[in-house]
């Protein structure tokens, strides 16, 4: 029988990673703007562990964990002279922009996390547990409903006033445009879809790759310089 294949790093080491990034980026650049956000949600998700809120413990920590790798990947690639998935470069291609509000840095991050690495992580997770995704959808639903909330939460704290409230805000519009809850539904079924896929190495890959440019397209409009 096949071993199963094991998870080395902890929701404590991934905690400590986000705190290390946080503590050595600039306030006002878009990657930590993302990155705090990130953090509180880790945070969250550990202490629920921690606090039996999840049901099978060890699936809740390898979808964290699996989650979790996905972005911090991105951020060595860029650290190393390498490209970042086409779903992150928005963001580390605009992260000191002027004209982008904190508010658009976090949502832009929360999209490219939630609307393609979370996918992969499904994938990931299952190809670790030797399960299918059915039976993380506990797991997967808990999780989301967190962002969920935490999405609510990140958007009065970065809110930049009663401006917002205005119609002619440009901001309103464009934060008006993408959901939170639609991305997560989204992303189960395309992490449904790429199990499915797994026997086709080919297809699968284009699969991955157009969800990667999608999210990547939504990431950037989201990041549109606003006056």
């Amino acid at each position: 029988m096949a071993q199963l294949e094991q998870v080395t790093t902890s929701v404590d080491t991934v905690v400590s990673r986000l705190r290390a990034l946080d503590a050595s980026l600039p306030a006002g650049d878009g990657v930590a703007v993302f990155n705090r956000v990130y953090l509180a949600v880790t945070e969250a998700v550990d202490r629920r562990i921690d606090t039996g809120r999840f049901t099978d413990a060890h699936a809740a920590t390898t979808l964290d964990v699996r989650f979790a790798e996905r972005y911090l990947a991105a951020v060595d690639a860029v650290d190393d002279g390498r490209r970042a998935p086409a779903c992150w470069r928005p963001l580390f291609q605009l992260r000191r922009h002027p004209g982008v509000r904190p508010l658009q840095f976090a949502l832009a991050g929360i999209n490219a996390h939630i609307g393609h690495d979370l996918a992969l992580a499904v994938v990931d997770s299952c190809r670790t547990l030797r399960c299918e995704p059915a039976d993380l959808e506990d797991e997967f639903d808990r999780v989301g409903d967190l962002l969920v909330s935490l999405e609510e939460r990140v958007r009065e704290d970065l809110m930049p006033g009663p401006d917002l409230l205005q119609i002619a805000d440009p901001l309103t519009h464009l934060l008006g445009a993408w959901s939170l809850e639609r991305a997560r539904d989204a992303t189960w079924s395309a992490a449904r879809a790429l199990w499915a896929l797994r026997e086709l190495p080919d297809v699968a890959e284009e699969f991955t790759e157009r969800l990667d440019a999608a999210v990547g397209f939504a990431g950037r409009m989201l990041l549109t310089p606003l006056p």
